[in-house]
């Protein structure tokens, strides 16, 4: 593949922006080592829903003898993003940044069904854009959840008329109180001031994780940080530039950016408590590459920015006012291990509180939760989290407790062991942590 000649532009079919490039996809020597970790392929065993079959394919529409078509996109859109891949490969490829590229050539240059992208369009660039709508669409929601209406709504079983029971149950419970509110506040350090942060605090994490958030923000005070909770802050553009919507994702990192450069030098990092999130936001320098004006900005903002973890594991938990005493297994998130590489801080945290660490098997392989995955290709989902439960399950008797460091695993390791029925509760290790304070 190596000694092949660069494709020339007017034989492609991707069009100029935000095309997958020959320099990124020419470093796949087809070895296969990544087969295994896919979780697409190790369910399906097609070699087109492998990330060496998808790198085929994109080589295949770039050179002209694949059209950009259903087929195509059917094999991109079943990618979870899980960079599990990256991980195994001895080459190096940045498999993530090629299908990213993908996407936003299938978002460019491919017509999905009317309604399908009228749902796309509704929850990318109006929910994930503007709070406010968010904020509207997560009360009508709360009240269906707390009204009676999704009782009555799953025992009638209209859901499973409408073919949306499955991913109903993996809606996020909305809190009572939305986290907006604390958006430009500044939370002192308590005891001796170690230092000052700024804090992301997400897009859903308003609505359905409040409480995180506020455990995060409490979290760092006890550890003797300030923590500015930027204010205009938007959603960190993951999910857009996952299904391909790579100028939406530029327009919020260009907010995400203003916001932390109007804070002024006062904060030596930058916190999130979601993998994906922190994932997005270290690589605001690539989404950025070709903008003069912001492509230094993003690199300083790349750098700055902690997932919470990696952060407190770097400074040092202070000591807890309790032991936890409590038997934890952790589950991986894949943008946390596989993009950040960041394994040992969560669990190097936990055992400072005072947990016990029981390994699960296979931690670092994908729950099928991946953003928005589960509700677009939820049959190929629960067909994954089925296989992680299974691990789960295996050491279910051993632990107290099933921890991450993602709310999107959260909420899918929540189905998986409701539907197990394992007695099993998932928390966040933020939670965990700052219950010992």
């Amino acid at each position: 593949m190596r000694d092949l000649p660069p494709i020339e532009d007017r034989s492609s079919n991707f069009t100029a922006a935000d095309k997958p490039t020959w320099d990124l996809y020419s470093t796949c020597i087809h070895c296969g080592l990544c087969l295994n970790h896919c979780p697409t392929y190790r369910e399906l065993g097609v070699e087109m829903d492998s990330p060496r079959g998808r790198i085929y394919q994109v080589l295949q529409v770039d050179e002209g003898r694949l059209p950009l078509g259903d087929s195509f996109v059917t094999h991109i859109d079943r990618c979870l993003g899980c960079l599990a891949c990256e991980t195994a490969c001895p080459s190096g490829v940045q498999y993530g940044r090629i299908v990213e590229r993908a996407r936003a050539q299938i978002e460019q240059n491919y017509q999905r069904g009317p309604l399908k992208g009228f749902v796309r369009w509704f929850f990318y660039e109006k929910v994930l854009r503007d709070f406010r709508v968010l904020s509207h669409v997560a009360m009508l929601m709360r009240f269906y959840q707390r009204s009676g209406l999704r009782t009555l709504a799953r025992k009638s079983g209209i859901l499973r008329v409408l073919r949306v029971a499955d991913t109903e149950q993996l809606s996020p419970e909305i809190e009572r109180t939305f986290f907006f509110n604390e958006i430009g506040k500044v939370i002192p350090a308590e005891g001796e001031h170690r230092g000052a942060v700024a804090f992301h605090a997400g897009c859903i994490n308003h609505v359905a994780f409040s409480g995180l958030n506020h455990a995060t923000v409490r979290l760092l005070s006890k550890n003797g940080f300030d923590v500015h909770i930027m204010a205009n802050q938007q959603c960190c553009g993951a999910l857009h530039a996952h299904a391909g919507k790579r100028s939406c994702a530029r327009e919020l990192a260009k907010s995400n950016i203003e916001a932390f450069q109007a804070l002024g030098g006062k904060v030596e990092a930058l916190i999130t408590n979601a993998a994906g999130c922190g994932s997005m936001m270290k690589e605001y320098d690539d989404l950025l590459a070709e903008d003069q004006e912001f492509v230094a900005h993003a690199k300083n903002f790349s750098h700055m920015t902690r997932d919470v973890t990696e952060f407190l594991a770097d400074k040092g938990l202070r000591s807890p006012n309790k032991r936890m005493n409590t038997r934890v297994t952790y589950q991986d998130p894949c943008h946390l291990a596989h993009a950040q590489r960041i394994r040992t801080a969560p669990r190097d945290l936990l055992r400072a509180a005072g947990a016990a660490i029981v390994e699960l098997p296979n931690s670092d392989q994908c729950c099928g939760s991946a953003g928005t995955y589960n509700v677009a290709e939820n049959e190929l989902s629960m067909k994954i989290l089925k296989r992680k439960m299974a691990d789960v399950d295996s050491i279910a008797a051993q632990a107290d407790v099933l921890a991450t460091a993602n709310v999107g695993c959260m909420l899918q390791l929540r189905a998986g062991v409701k539907a197990n029925g394992l007695k099993l509760p998932v928390r966040h290790v933020v939670e965990l942590l700052n219950d010992c304070y």
